[in-house]
């Protein structure tokens, strides 16, 4: 039996701000830091001791990690940072308010930006500040990987790398596993777990700081499945 937790982040700066964040690296709000510290209090008491834990390149989810591992008094538990758990890049619109977002293009394209399973949002240009690659920590990427955008379908695709060849092998080796992330990116682990549609997936909703967990079995066939 394996168990594979999946914690969206806190909620962020950004998040209180109803902003687009994509790989915007804003920090937690306060009430960010106070839903770590309660996921971190509902895995020990649940029992659950996570052996390895995995997360993003971005601050709201690293400092969400960091603070449920604490609390856990796990904080020594050996971490992967991976890039390819980063949240959804939501390109030219990352900043934006969403609704002044909505009164500029309608809710209907907002929608379709933020829900559909293909669609792109504006892309950004590389000379713009918000363009990864003028960003160091992603100075090891090449030009196909680095986005001007991302619909959710680019988004899980390079999700699927990270779990089938980072992940998944982890998760066999051990027996609980802790995946501090982004609501695109779990959603793309979530629909690889539970075999779900593309329409399943964008319904999908996963709370902030609610801590998720995946019972499997030694192939990782999902046995169970509920929130703390």
């Amino acid at each position: 039996m394996k168990r594979i937790i999946l914690l969206r982040h806190g909620q962020s700066q950004w998040n209180l701000e109803n902003r687009f964040t994509g790989w915007t690296d804003v920090e937690l709000s306060d009430k960010g830091r106070e839903e770590a510290r309660e996921a971190g209090r509902k895995i020990a008491e649940a029992g659950l001791q996570p052996e390895f834990y995995f997360t993003s390149y971005l601050r709201r989810a690293i400092h969400t990690l960091e603070i449920a591992a604490a609390e856990m008094e796990r904080d020594w538990v050996p971490v992967i940072k991976d890039w390819h758990l980063n949240e959804r890049h939501y390109g030219a619109l990352q900043g934006l308010n969403k609704v002044d977002t909505a009164a500029k293009y309608g809710d209907e394209q907002v929608r379709e930006w933020r829900r559909g399973f293909d669609a792109m949002p504006p892309l950004l240009t590389p000379d713009d500040p918000r363009f990864p690659g003028n960003d160091p920590r992603y100075a090891s990427l090449t030009a196909d990987e680095l986005p001007l955008a991302e619909s959710l379908q680019n988004t899980i695709a390079r999700v699927r790398c990270c779990w089938e060849e980072v992940i998944a092998p982890r998760v066999q080796q051990t027996g609980t596993v802790l995946i501090a992330a982004h609501g695109n990116s779990l959603r793309g682990l979530a629909m690889m777990l539970l075999h779900l549609t593309a329409t399943d997936v964008t319904k999908l909703e996963i709370p902030t700081g609610s801590p998720w967990v995946f019972t499997t079995d030694d192939r990782l066939r999902v046995t169970d499945t509920h929130y703390l």
